[in-house]
Parts: structure tokens; C-alpha cells; sequence
């Protein structure tokens, strides 16, 4: 993937449409002759490749490649807006990209590079070529890490990365085992024991290594003097919290240089 974009030739169909009524796209009696990546922003539809037929709606995304046959159609009550980004690789490379048909799951970001690629081909200024075929690699890497993500999910890993993050957003909050195991639908014990599976640690050991961890990074650079820091954490003994602190990073809190302001 490292080489794609010196790979990549960009093509001067490109674009963000909203379908007209009578829209059909068929290229079944002439073949495509190049790779078009094909996005629905919304609208319902429905697209046949290569005798396949597929749903549309918000999402679901192609990747065309030369020698495919297409038949699409959408709902003239509610039309698809799409954006197509035509594109050629040489014969030698075999790309490693993901299967044809894919329904993108963080679409925010996928939207983003899709209307920067755009906007960088419309506006063409300097090195724009350069940014939009950096652009689409990073559109094909996301079809490909999703779909990687997809074929080896594990749904509790999922919520136990979900809580995990939730731990990381907030940890001065008061977590408890049973009110985590609760929203992982699991037995405390075993929440526990899957926690520690998936995030190599146990529960009680994150909990205070993310909470030490805004504490270094609170003292270092937002001007909070140890007791404040204490307390915004949820530290009601500052001895205790000295302790935790000197167990995780070596130091005592008083030795943490600070480094002026850093955000939040």
C-alpha cells in the first residue's frame, strides 16, 4: 500500500452528483475500461454487478474494476446522491484492495477524503495531483481496514473496547466492576476475566493506570497543582493518590516538571 499513490492515474471522471429522476447507469454491452470507486451519500437504489444485485442507500460503496458489468437504477423518490472517482493502476500491480461491495462504517471520515479529493481536483492548486491520489489511498486503506476489522470482530471485544475508551474519556468518574459488567451484559467475574483478555490488564489495574496517566498529564501541562489534580480524579486521600502515582510513574506528584499549557 506504501507504493499506491506513485501507483495511482488519476482520471478526469470524478465527481459528486445528485442522480437525475430517469438515472440508470448500464455498462453491461461495454465493460468498464478503468477502476471507479462509487459512493452513495444517500438515496435508495439498487446496483447489479456482474449478475450480483446489491441494495443502496447510505454507505454502500463500490470498488469497480476493468472488465465489470454494472446495471444501476434508484428510486426517483428518493435519488441516490453519489460521488465516482475514476482512476487507473498498471497491469503488473495487483491491487490489494478490499472485494467489490462494501458498506462503510465510519462514514464521517470516508466523506471527508471523498469531498477533499474532489475539491483538490476541481480547484487544482499546487500539487494537487499529488494530494488527491493521496487522498484516494487513504479511501482504499479505510475500505481495506474496515474490512479486515469486519471478518475478525468480536462483538464483546467491541463493547470491551467501548468501555475501555469510556474509562479513557472520563477517568476520574467512579467506575464500578458490576456497573462495566452490567453494560457488557456479563457476570462481574467474567467481565473481568475477558477484560483482561482483550486489553491485557486487569480491570482494576486500567482504571488506575488511565487515571495516573491524565494525572501526569494534568500536572505536566495545565497548571493544576497536585491537590487539584487529586480531587478533579476523584482522589479523596492525597497520600493515597501519592502512593498510586510514585507505584505507576516513579515519582512522586511535587516532581512532575511542569511544561506550560498544553490544550486540555
Amino acid at each position: 500500500m506504501c507504493e499506491l499513490p506513485s501507483k495511482i492515474d488519476l482520471a478526469p471522471r470524478f465527481g459528486k452528483v445528485l442522480c437525475e429522476t430517469t438515472w440508470k447507469w448500464d455498462t453491461r454491452e461495454q465493460p468498464l475500461e478503468d477502476y471507479d470507486l462509487w459512493y452513495a451519500w444517500s438515496g435508495e437504489g439498487r446496483v447489479t454487478l456482474n449478475q450480483h444485485a446489491y441494495p443502496v442507500g447510505k454507505g454502500t460503496c463500490f470498488l469497480f474494476r476493468p472488465g465489470d458489468r454494472t446495471l444501476a437504477e434508484h428510486d426517483p423518490q428518493v435519488p441516490l446522491t453519489v460521488t465516482f472517482i475514476h482512476f487507473m493502476l498498471p497491469p503488473e500491480l495487483i491491487p490489494p484492495f478490499p472485494e467489490s461491495h462494501h458498506v462503510v462504517q465510519d462514514t464521517f471520515l470516508f466523506e471527508t477524503y471523498l469531498s477533499q479529493y474532489v475539491e483538490a481536483m476541481v480547484v487544482e492548486s499546487a500539487d494537487y495531483e499529488q494530494e488527491a491520489k493521496l487522498l484516494l489511498s487513504l479511501l482504499l486503506i479505510q475500505l481495506r481496514k474496515e474490512k479486515e476489522k469486519t471478518a475478525t470482530a468480536d462483538p464483546l471485544s467491541t463493547v470491551i473496547h467501548s468501555i475501555a475508551n469510556r474509562v479513557r474519556q472520563n477517568p476520574g468518574h467512579a467506575y464500578s466492576m458490576e456497573t462495566m459488567a452490567e453494560f457488557a451484559q456479563l457476570s462481574p467475574r467474567y467481565f473481568a476475566i475477558r477484560f483482561k483478555q482483550v486489553m491485557g490488564c486487569s480491570v482494576e489495574h486500567y482504571l488506575i493506570r488511565t487515571r495516573i496517566e491524565r494525572a501526569e498529564y494534568l500536572l505536566r501541562y495545565n497548571g493544576m497543582n497536585v491537590t487539584e489534580v487529586a480531587e478533579a480524579l476523584g482522589y479523596k486521600d492525597l497520600s493515597f493518590f501519592s502512593r498510586q502515582f510514585k507505584q505507576f510513574c516513579g515519582k512522586r506528584p511535587s516532581q512532575v516538571k511542569k511544561k506550560g499549557t498544553a490544550g486540555i
